[in-house]
């Protein structure tokens, strides 16, 4: 080995001998998490007893550091937990004040879970939207109010944002659709209004897509059908209007198709009737026309609820065909003629079929 190699090995050995392990959180970590939970208010289990000492990555309840540098890069806190301390108390956990900016000063965050706390209110603060390296953000089951950040965009690592159940207003925010790595987005039953950005087919790493019990208007954006992952899409208990995109029916994957408590109207789109969809739920809208003739041996659904419509005509003879129907729901419509013989109708009660115009055979009254 010449002489030039040596040197340079010995140099970086010294280097590396000089330099001091890290062991510990930065103090600057430790004092931003002080103050994201000066802000809070746990009466009840007594998590927060554990946040003691220099060391904030050590035995620190819910918090969790990279191994390397020792930033904070989760926090993990739930209300509902099967941890000891909850199973111990025999409660759920209770938690008050609201979520302070000085969680923005833990710049390594991954995953951000503050969920199921109940009484957790206030906004999300805006600087969130300037973590980079945020993958989850969790807050539901909370009292958090305000609006989604406008630039909630800015967080392109972010592969889940899960916000329900809160008290959430505003609209859907244009940045969103910016979200490339998105894969799982949960809206439901806050108070969100205005329409289902049209270009929400951008995201299109979404596996699941949950904005039911909101205010949401407008129609179902087309784009939609281009998320060829999307397996879940709930739009359900809004204030939707229009038609169905007949598009929805040839999605590759979409399992679960729930738009029920709508003002959807116009006729039920053919394609669906023999797609993917194994939980169709269109009931509570305004569609008319005649239940297409289009099941198949494709058809399988555990659930398909298209009651409490004005749909007309009789039940159609194809649905015979499917494979599987688990639950049929086609009460509340103005549905005449005689009920199919043999499966699935041989194990439907007559609740699948009342309150229409003139249904009649097994299991409602002989025609």
């Amino acid at each position: 080995m010449n002489t030039t190699i040596m040197h340079h090995y010995v140099v970086v050995l010294a280097l590396l001998l000089l330099t001091p392990a890290v062991t510990s959180c930065p103090e600057s970590d430790r004092r931003a998490l002080l103050a994201f939970r000066a802000a809070l208010h746990e009466p009840y289990l007594g998590i927060f007893d554990t946040w003691q000492g220099q060391n904030c990555c050590r035995n620190w309840y819910g918090i969790s550091c990279d191994a390397i540098t020792h930033r904070v890069a989760d926090i993990n806190l739930r209300g509902e937990s099967e941890d000891p301390i909850f199973e111990k108390a025999h409660r759920t956990g209770f938690m008050t004040g609201k979520i302070s900016p000085a969680i923005c000063d833990l710049t390594r965050l991954s995953a951000i879970t503050i969920a199921d706390w109940k009484g957790i209110s206030g906004e999300i603060p805006r600087c969130i939207t300037r973590l980079p390296y945020l993958r989850t953000l969790d807050l539901i089951g909370n009292r958090i109010s305000g609006g989604i950040p406008y630039d909630i965009g800015r967080l392109n690592r972010l592969a889940v944002l899960n916000i329900a159940d809160n008290r959430l207003s505003g609209r859907i925010p244009r940045s969103l659709t910016n979200l490339s790595t998105l894969m799982h987005l949960d809206l439901r039953n806050n108070n969100i209004s205005g329409m289902i950005p049209p270009d929400f087919g951008r995201l299109r790493m979404l596996s699941r897509a949950l904005l039911s019990g909101n205010r949401i208007t407008g129609r179902i954006p087309r784009s939609v059908a281009s998320i060829y992952r999307l397996a879940d899409l709930d739009l359900s208990a809004n204030r939707l209007y229009g038609r169905i995109p007949e598009s929805l029916g040839r999605m590759a994957v979409l399992a679960t198709l729930n738009l029920d408590g709508n003002r959807i109207s116009g006729e039920i789109p053919a394609a669906l009737l023999a797609s993917s969809v194994m939980n169709l739920n269109l009931s509570k809208n305004v569609l008319q026309g005649r239940i297409p003739n289009a099941f198949g041996p494709r058809s399988y659904f555990t659930v398909i609820d298209l009651s409490h419509n004005n749909l007309r005509g009789p039940i159609p003879g194809s649905i015979s065909t499917a494979s599987f129907i688990g639950h049929l729901d086609l009460s509340h419509n103005h549905l005449c003629g005689k009920i199919p013989v043999g499966s699935p109708f041989d194990h439907l009660e007559a609740t699948s079929f009342e309150f229409n115009d003139c249904l009649c055979g097994k299991p409602l009254g002989a025609c």
